[in-house]
């Protein structure tokens, strides 16, 4: 059996609070990102210490196959997509009565030891503040 095309990402990645470009909020402090895969479905887990020193803590999980599916997510997301388009990419997108609200692109370097996340938020105005991320693998001794 081939190895899923998201296998690369699955584990645990720490934040490099150093790397942090935002252009919407300020960056966090630290943060760590879990990304699992348990019975068909990728499940992520974000926590992070934000910019006051307040912990948060944020999870979903979909069919990482890119068909919106029902979300909760309330007023902002009503349906939600993950797809692999290659080896080194793995993204996700936030959708509202079908417009996508919210787009998130993880991306491998050559190494696979790093990953950089990319935000993309819709907004009502027209504009799509960024907000861009490193993370290094946790390597476990």
């Amino acid at each position: 059996m081939a190895a899923s095309p998201y296998a690369d990402f699955l584990g645990t990645w720490l934040l490099d609070p150093t790397s942090c470009a935002y252009q919407q909020g300020e960056p966090p402090r630290s943060g760590r990102y879990v990304i699992e895969e348990r019975d068909g479905a990728l499940h992520f887990t974000m926590e992070w210490v934000d910019a006051t020193g307040t912990e948060n803590r944020a999870a979903f999980s979909g069919i990482p196959d890119g068909e919106p599916r029902p979300f909760a997510g309330g007023d902002l997301a009503d349906a939600l997509s993950i797809e692999a388009p290659s080896p080194r990419e793995l993204t996700s997108a936030a959708l509202y009565r079908g417009v996508e609200r919210m787009f998130a692109q993880r991306q491998l370097d050559d190494t696979r030891q790093v990953m950089r996340v990319t935000q993309i938020v819709r907004l009502p105005d027209g504009t799509n503040p960024s907000n861009v991320a490193l993370y290094r693998r946790q390597v476990l001794h």
